[in-house]
């Protein structure tokens, strides 16, 4: 089963810290909102890492 990486846009505060983590995958959207413009423009370890620099923990897999 694949996953994919999404923003819970309700919880996102704009940061813009997954953009600087992992920019080929997250950019800011509607609202200055993360949002994903690309969920396979990185490997999983730049995807996590932005998940883990989160500070409101809004970036997360689905299945």
């Amino acid at each position: 089963m694949t996953r994919t990486v999404v923003v819970d846009v309700d919880e996102c505060v704009g940061c813009e810290a997954c953009v600087e983590e992992c920019p080929d995958v997250f950019t800011m959207g509607p609202g200055d909102l993360a949002q994903v413009h690309n969920p396979e423009g990185a490997d999983d370890d730049c995807i996590e890492s932005a998940i883990d620099i989160c500070p409101t923990n809004c970036i997360h897999w689905e299945e």
